[in-house]
């Protein structure tokens, strides 16, 4: 079995998320990471990897994005893939989710796994639906919110959220599965996989490599624009009392919320 993860580069989660007024998409300058939602899915296919009830010929961790973002290539092969993908091109640049997903689509064609794993969201956008569009394009079915996944023969069984409870759902290879964080605990990178991280194969391809079409992929052709964007207006400082007279203290604080009328 060949496992292809999908992961992303996404701005570190303490930088305040912003749009770039000139380009009207994400302001994705500073410190980045790799999307922790896509850990667990590494963890995932190295679980499968390790656990014996399947035999796991490799784990490829794809991504599509700017030079930078071998970074978080590197933070997989770090976690457990053997070899990484990195898919770059500027004809890239600005992609909606249907360009994105037709573009991986074929990436991971080209690769043909058995089975494509990928976190349930990434953490800047969150449009949780890249793992659809990708299964789509790619003819294989699709299980999303999965939280447990297990061997069933020549099928996997996997247990997904919804809202109201859970399924069992019986799905069969090759298929597109996005896990929820639930799944399990993401382990930490010894500092000798940190180290050999950048030595393991890594193959860099364009748009021509994998046989994209340029007329489907990039802002232009998006089928989306974000045009106008306003920063919620700021509000109002609280007030804070700081009498130490307890029965003035609630007097205040009954005059505020009447004046409000708040008070029933």
């Amino acid at each position: 079995m060949k496992i292809c993860v999908l992961v992303k580069e996404v701005p570190d989660a303490a930088v305040e998320k912003r749009i770039n007024p000139s380009t009207g998409r994400m302001d994705r300058s500073g410190e980045k990471n790799l999307n922790p939602f896509d850990t667990h899915a590494i963890e995932a296919a190295m679980q499968l990897k390790e656990g014996g009830s399947v035999e796991v010929d490799e784990v490829v961790a794809v991504t599509m994005g700017p030079e930078t973002a071998v970074r978080a290539l590197h933070k997989a092969v770090s976690l457990g893939a053997d070899r990484s993908l990195h898919l770059t091109d500027e004809a890239l640049a600005g992609s909606d989710v249907n360009g994105t997903g037709y573009a991986l689509a074929q990436a991971l064609a080209a690769e043909q796994p058995d089975l494509v794993l990928l976190g349930q969201q990434s953490d800047d956008g969150e449009c949780y639906t890249i793992g659809a569009v990708v299964a789509d394009h790619l003819r294989m079915p699709s299980l999303t919110q999965v939280i447990k996944i297990d061997v069933d023969g020549g099928a996997l069984r996997c247990e997904r959220q919804a809202e109201y409870g859970y399924d069992t759902v019986l799905v069969e290879l090759p298929a597109v599965i996005s896990v929820g964080d639930a799944i399990n605990e993401p382990r930490y990178p010894s500092l000798k996989a940190i180290m050999g991280a950048k030595k393991k194969p890594l193959d860099t391809k364009g748009i021509a490599d994998v046989g994209i079409d340029a007329g489907r992929v990039g802002y232009d052709n998006a089928k989306a624009h974000c045009a106008d964007f306003k920063a919620p207006a700021a509000k109002e400082a609280g007030r804070i009392i700081e009498d130490e007279d307890t029965a003035e203290t609630v007097e205040q604080i009954v005059a505020w919320l009447d004046e409000r009328k708040l008070l029933a």
